[in-house]
């Protein structure tokens, strides 16, 4: 994100221990709190499409999806995002506060968010070994950006048009269908 809002410095345990519920999406990284932009309307329909297809999909596979305030703590690099949808199919990732082993991670890229997505979340994500696939969908394009693991290396799809699939949830959806407003 555009990192503009900073609070002080805390450890992760008190970010974890201190998230208010006064509606503001916070992340952390390495010590610093970041507040994070209101998403827009058109980013908020995206990752609702996304999550009303996949929703009865993983429910089905035993997994969880949560969308955009159970943070994605990753111990590899003391972080803890907010990612806009995560999955989950591991039976022990069943903390209250936050998820550990996500297999799939999909973050909506706004103008504000985009360089942040791009240069810092990625390659974080794509350090989780439990991470199997990393999506990064345009706002304001029909633009799908999917990062997949193939063992120990990561190829990447492009999709601009026809439908985005998730092979480690074996799951399809058309780009209409995640664009439709």
């Amino acid at each position: 994100m555009n990192r503009p809002a900073r609070m002080p410095r805390m450890s992760l345990e008190d970010y974890l221990a201190r998230r208010p519920a006064d509606g503001l999406r916070r992340e952390y990284v390495d010590g610093e709190v970041f507040i994070l932009e209101a998403a827009s309307r058109r980013h908020a329909t995206i990752a609702g499409n996304l999550f009303v297809a996949l929703q009865d999909h993983v429910r089905a596979r035993g997994g969880r999806l949560h969308a955009g305030t159970v943070p994605l703590r990753l111990d590899i690099a003391n972080i803890c995002y907010l990612p806009d949808l995560l999955v989950t199919l591991a039976p022990d990732d069943t903390d209250p506060t936050f998820v550990r082993k996500p297999c799939l991670v999909v973050e909506v890229m706004s103008d504000a968010s985009e360089a942040t997505d791009r240069r810092e979340k990625r390659p974080n994500c794509l350090r989780a070994p439990s991470i199997c696939e990393f999506v990064l969908v345009s706002e304001n394009e029909r633009h799908v950006e999917v990062y997949r693991r193939d063992g120990v290396c990561w190829s990447a799809d492009i999709v601009l048009d026809g439908s985005v699939t998730f092979d480690g949830l074996g799951f399809e959806i058309a780009l209409d269908a995640l664009y439709e407003s």
